[in-house]
């Protein structure tokens, strides 16, 4: 699937992302077909930019099911963009060469089995494989600075008696044992592919390796197992001498995110936790390469570094989030600050630079991601997906800070009804989001698990509480949820809920409550132990029970340093306490509960328990959808259709109306002429 660069000129060169026209409300069916700027990779000498464009089948037009698709563009200027690849070639991992005559990309080509590294001439020519290791694929890559080796990072290597094994039926999975890790090897650049990549002994789990631009250094991130849980508590910065083999580890000492090298190779930046109880990695550091040590640059204060990029020899440029406000700052080799801009009206997600030259993925309240270059301090655009939603007519949009009952100054964003507010107040929904540690910025909020314009066209006020343990807002602001299991964090909520009402923007009577994971604690938690607050609810991959989640979840250690501070055995009963189904007895609101039935993280189990115990003990509606071959979260283009017209039905027939009492909504949503009978359902 394709689906052609629509580039205007004359809708370029500003931030602004507005709209043009206003005709109609926005509808599951325009999420399905949303597409946005993915991954981005400047020139080296930032003269051009290549970038994915990254979208779903749309299954609403009989496309077949699937996941996320990307298509390779470059583009050159504001408004001048081109499509380099075929549409049958789904890329990932872009980079350009080191002289930027050649975009490389991963690919697993109709002939292979497995992920290679391609590569296209920017200049003109067909693609054509350039590095690749025998019967393994290739997870990612990066060039020498001289361009005559790729380094790449493989899967584990073939177990030949396993594989006999499995195909004998002998298929048994032992949990968390036999780790798979992953390797990395040196391929020399040429004509032809190298035969015998050189492999370069690292121990651990690797999950990322890059080179220096003007270098003989090496940064890898390992950790001891490729368990979730060593990912977030053990894994380490290790800086490697290429001409020596020499190794050296960075002791971190909590989450580490984004971490990149200076083109000289003597210095790193590294956004990381500032312990092992920091919920996120939202403090910027620079680490010497010659000794490892580790100087914080922001630590302590009420924002989150998001990602960062040496510009040239003496500057960094970092994406700073202020609450819900997006910021770049320049720091230069000393770790001082030299200044920052605002990105007025934009939430900007990543940076990239080429040269002397920075861009910018962002997004606004009207429009998914696009490519912006930070030229003059002003962000112009260069790239216009999505056309159509000039059609769209948007509710208001703005940030909104309101006082917890504690006095606690607490932020979010106020998604208003399509043509304004009614007398008496709107019908709202609480889009609470996962984590906690996370938060919502003033960009694009509408997806197919987030209610946003589809729920403003259909006459509801929409709030996403950035509430305590978000991050955004400093270490100290994402702690205060700790050792709080469903008190400070949910009231926030029900503040924000009091705060509308007060405004007359919210119809007391008919707020719900939607969410995922940690969002889904709280729809969960609204719906039974805060059923007075909330007329319908919507529960996603969520926790019922904080007992049984212990046991049954990939992160047992990350939900005691940063949720609970507590083990369940040290008080049962108290656990017992945080956990809807302990409270299902207050249970009024109609639940719809949806989870995907191999979700590592949040066992599906927990939205079992709560259906259960709900449908057992009371009269209250509820309704259990289980997406079969889903995880934490929906991948396929059909599940995610299918998850949003659910809900959207389902807050129609509970919130909108404000009867709790009516019937169920049948079982199956009414799709999209253009999807009954689409493609076939196990499409990859």
């Amino acid at each position: 699937m394709t689906r052609k660069l629509v580039l205007a000129a004359t809708l370029l060169g500003s931030a602004s992302i507005a709209a043009t026209a206003t005709a109609r409300p926005m509808t599951p069916e325009d999420v399905a077909k949303l597409e946005s700027v993915g991954a981005i990779a400047v020139s080296p000498d930032g003269s051009r930019v290549a970038y994915t464009t990254n979208s779903l089948p749309d299954v609403t037009e009989g496309e077949d099911n699937g996941t996320t698709e990307s298509e390779l563009n470059i583009a050159y200027s504001a408004g001048f963009s081109r499509t380099f690849l075929p549409k049958d070639v789904d890329p990932s991992g872009i980079a350009f060469s080191p002289d930027g005559t050649m975009v490389s990309f991963i690919w697993e080509h109709e002939d292979d089995d497995d992920r290679a590294v391609w590569g296209i001439p920017v200049d003109g020519g067909a693609q054509r494989k350039l590095a690749a290791v025998k019967d393994t694929s290739v997870r990612s890559h990066t060039w020498s600075p001289d361009g005559t080796t790729i380094y790449m990072l493989v899967g584990a290597e073939s177990d030949d008696q396993r594989d006999k094994q499995k195909k004998a039926g002998f298929n048994a999975v032992v949990y968390e044992e036999e780790a798979r890790l992953n390797r990395i090897f040196s391929a020399r650049y040429g004509a032809e592919v190298d035969a015998n990549p050189a492999e370069i002994k690292v121990p651990g789990y690797v999950s990322s390796f890059r080179v220096a631009p003007e270098s003989n250094k090496a940064i890898i991130e390992t950790a001891p197992t490729p368990n979730v849980d060593d990912s977030y508590t053990k894994k380490r910065v290790n800086i490697l001498d290429l001409d020596s083999g020499a190794l050296t580890v960075v002791e971190t000492p909590g989450k580490i995110d984004d971490l990149e090298i200076s083109p000289d190779g003597r210095a790193l930046s590294l956004i990381a936790g500032v312990d092992v109880n920091d919920p996120a990695a939202t403090t910027l550091n620079v680490i010497d390469v010659r000794t490892g040590a580790i100087i914080p640059i922001n630590a302590g204060a009420a924002e989150a570094a998001v990602d960062a990029e040496f510009v040239g020899q003496f500057s960094l440029a970092v994406v700073i989030h202020k609450g819900a406000s997006s910021f770049i700052r320049f720091y230069d080799n000393d770790g001082e600050q030299t200044s920052e801009i605002e990105a007025t009206g934009l939430a900007v997600t990543g940076i990239e630079a080429g040269g002397d030259r920075i861009f910018v993925r962002a997004s606004s309240a009207t429009h998914p991601s696009e490519l912006f270059a930070l030229e003059d301090g002003q962000f112009n655009r260069w790239t216009t997906h999505n056309p159509w939603l000039s059609e769209i007519d948007f509710g208001r949009q703005s940030v909104v800070t309101y006082t917890a009952r504690d006095g606690q100054q607490v932020e979010g964003i106020l998604i208003e009804p399509v043509g304004g507010t009614p007398a008496g107040g709107a019908p709202m929904i609480m889009n609470v989001h996962g984590g906690p540690e996370a938060h919502e910025s003033n960009g694009w909020l509408t997806a197919y698990s987030k209610p946003g314009q589809v729920a403003a066209g259909q006459g509801y006020a929409v709030f996403l509480p950035n509430y305590r343990g978000s991050t955004g807002y400093g270490v100290a602001f994402a702690k205060q949820h700790q050792n709080d299991y469903a008190g400070k964090e949910f009231n926030d909520i029900v503040d924000a809920k009091r705060h509308f009402v007060e405004q007359g923007i919210a119809d007391p009577d008919r707020v719900g409550i939607t969410g995922g994971s940690y969002g889904g604690y709280a729809s969960a938690w609204g719906a039974t132990a805060l059923s007075e607050e909330y007329a319908a609810a919507v529960m996603f991959v969520g926790i019922s029970n904080q007992i049984s989640k212990f046991g049954t979840t990939d992160i047992p250690l990350e939900m005691y340093n940063v949720h609970s501070r507590k083990w369940p055995w040290e008080n049962w009963q108290g656990m017992l306490d945080v956990s809807p189904i302990y409270h299902v007895d207050k249970a009024d609101t109609p639940i719809l509960i949806m989870h995907g039935a191999d979700d590592p993280r949040v066992a599906p189990s927990q939205s079992y328990e709560l259906y259960r115990n709900i449908k057992v003990r009371t009269d209250t509606p509820v309704r259990f959808v289980l997406y079969p071959g889903e995880g934490h979260g929906n991948r396929r283009a059909a599940a995610r259709y299918d998850y949003n017209l659910r809900m959207m039905r389902w807050f129609d027939t509970y919130l909108k109306s404000g009867d709790r009492d009516a019937p169920l909504p049948p079982s199956r949503p009414e799709l999209a002429d253009g999807a009954k009978g689409g493609g076939s359902p196990d499409a990859e």
